[in-house]
């Protein structure tokens, strides 16, 4: 079910539009976005690497600097430790690159995802122990780590934290009680002392923020650290940060080097998606070469995709980049395959009434738990939690809806679970069997959320008719890219589209084309990418089967549709034609 809303922020957009030269509808998706200061609309428009903060606003990074720049000079031995998603590869490779520039004695390990579990634990220590490590430096993990941390101290070892994940707590009469470990430095903005601006950084975008300040340290030219940021652009869209302010600059700044990249590894990689010959976008970021390197940790190793980044022979990095690309179409089908499973599992049990959906498919691979939580969450538009089994009890992951924190929900039932951690919107757990039942009647218990809170909501920045579309106001909207959380893809809406036409196409039979006219009689093409079989039902039940084959056969109907929908250009041997892409419809 959705409500769609008309969002009514208020601005002067014509003054806004002649001052930065823009479409006074840009002006308005920026208000939208809550983008109101002339200096905030300048450095969303057009700002550049040299808008980052600075590294040294981060709480303990001097700490951290130090300790790493004593470990480099004397020769001790480093070992990062980072998660198993492309955050935590990237991160892994940022780290590893940089610390290599200034010559450090450095390794990594990555945890497995089925023998390690998620971040730090007690034998990943002891063997960095055994092995002769000094100095332990954690990325996009080591936040909740507090005993492992602790172990890690009383075996002597030094322990640098980077993260950027929730710091746990504990409800108290005076409030939360955050709760630390005791690492030697601790780089995380989400500290509660921590004054940095941006409170949303990535986990490899705090590990770039460290070797920002190093390189400082070590007067490495400014260039050779831009070098790193095309890695964590794929991280920031990945990991499903804010992309507004610094996340935004980020990502911009690395989708211009990625365009004509120097590494082989993404080179092929690029290649292997058919690529090439694209302007890449967020979009490629976030579909398509993210999830590549992320089904290696699902299915193999994580460490295959850091391999290929760090891969320089041609050969090697093609064979790479193909078996990784092999993999995520592995992934695909078994995700589809979940997917299919878990929804059979809701509607049959009778679970989908509860207002927090907990889905256990024990047979699921434990990696895939994340994506399908995802895929449910957007069918059912409700919190979804899948749980698997792994060799020692339950694993799980969860994906959220707006005004529901994930990470704060999961601190509520923590007697229930062995260990968890996460955002608001994602978050993983692990817990004992017998315990299963009582977490999904207390994860549902605790809930707060509302029938309102479970209405989806459609926000429309601009009710355009079609015929105010042109190629000029399409180019210029590249201004707003790249697009994503708290950025997302504008949308425009017209009531009353008349529907001349409708066509299916592709292999799979999943693109709908239809020709849509509208009051003032100018026919567009328009393109549908969602649920063709949930459409066609909806057309039957509101005008009957035989307008529906109407439609097909290009008579003329009486359906007439409300849409919202975003305009594109679709080139086609050398021509270029204005078409809608339809996102929602009533």
């Amino acid at each position: 079910m959705q409500k769609w809303f008309l969002q009514a922020k208020r601005a002067d957009f014509n003054g806004i539009g002649a001052k930065f030269h823009i479409d006074p509808v840009l002006a308005r998706i920026i208000r939208n976005r809550d983008i109101i200061e002339e200096k905030d609309i300048e450095n969303y428009l057009y700002g550049t690497k040299e808008g980052l903060f600075s590294p040294k606003l981060l709480k303990d990074m001097d700490k951290a600097v130090k300790m790493v720049t004593e470990g480099i000079k004397q020769q001790k031995r480093i070992r990062i430790i980072s998660d198993y998603d492309v955050d935590g590869v990237i991160s892994n490779y940022v780290l590893l690159k940089g610390l290599k520039r200034l010559g450090a004695q450095v390794d990594y390990q990555i945890p497995d995802r089925m023998k390690d579990g998620y971040g730090l634990n007690k034998n990943i220590i002891k063997k960095a122990k055994e092995d002769g490590i000094d100095m332990i430096l954690t990325c996009d993990n080591g936040i909740a780590a507090t005993e492992e941390i602790k172990y890690g101290k009383e075996l002597g070892l030094t322990i640098v934290v980077t993260d950027h994940h929730d710091v746990l707590f504990e409800e108290t009469e005076e409030g939360k009680n955050y709760i630390l470990p005791e690492a030697d430095a601790i780089v995380n903005p989400k500290q509660a002392d921590c004054t940095y601006p941006t409170k949303t950084l990535c986990g490899a975008a705090v590990a770039y923020k460290l070797m920002e300040a190093l390189y400082s340290q070590f007067q490495i030219e400014a260039k050779e650290l831009h070098e790193l940021l095309e890695y964590v652009a794929i991280a920031t869209v990945c990991d499903v940060v804010d992309l507004l302010g610094e996340n935004r600059i980020i990502v911009k700044e690395g989708l211009k080097r990625l365009q004509s990249t120097k590494n082989l590894g993404l080179q092929k990689l690029i290649l292997a998606n058919h690529l090439e010959n694209k302007k890449l976008t967020s979009y490629h970021l976030g579909f398509v070469i993210g999830p590549c390197l992320n089904a290696c940790g699902r299915l193999e190793s994580a460490e295959l995709g850091l391999k290929l980044l760090l891969e320089e022979d041609e050969k090697e990095a093609e064979q790479l980049a193909q078996e990784i690309t092999s993999l995520n179409a592995e992934r695909k089908d078994m995700t589809k395959k979940g997917v299919e499973q878990a929804i059979r599992f809701l509607e049959t049990k009778g679970e989908k009434e509860h207002t927090v959906l907990v889905v256990y498919l024990p047979e699921c691979h434990e990696s895939l738990a994340g994506i399908i939580a995802g895929r449910l969450r957007e069918y059912y538009y409700k919190p979804v939690f899948v749980i698997t089994k792994a060799k020692e009890g339950l694993k799980g992951s969860g994906r959220s809806i707006e005004g529901y924190h994930m990470f704060e929900e999961l601190c509520e039932c923590k007697e229930l679970l062995e260990k968890f951690g996460g955002h608001p919107m994602a978050a993983g757990l692990s817990l004992k069997e017998e315990n299963l039942q009582p977490f999904i009647e207390k994860i549902n218990r605790v809930s707060t959320l509302t029938e309102e809170d479970l209405i989806e909501k459609v926000l429309i920045d601009v009710p355009m008719p079609i015929d105010y579309i042109t190629e000029d106001l399409i180019e210029s909207m590249s201004l707003l890219e790249p697009f994503g959380k708290a950025n997302p893809k504008p949308v425009f809406a017209e009531k009353g589209l008349k529907l001349l036409f409708a066509r299916i196409l592709g292999e799979q039979k999943n693109v709908l084309k239809l020709q849509v006219e509208n009051a003032a009689r100018v026919k567009m093409e328009a393109m549908f990418f969602g649920d063709i079989e949930a459409w066609e039902s909806y057309i039957k039940e509101k005008y009957g089967e035989n307008v529906l084959q109407g439609l097909y056969e290009g008579k003329n109907t009486n359906v007439e549709l409300d849409v919202t929908y975003y305009p594109d250009i679709n080139e086609y041997n050398g021509q270029r034609k204005i078409q809608i892409i339809i996102q929602n419809y009533r």
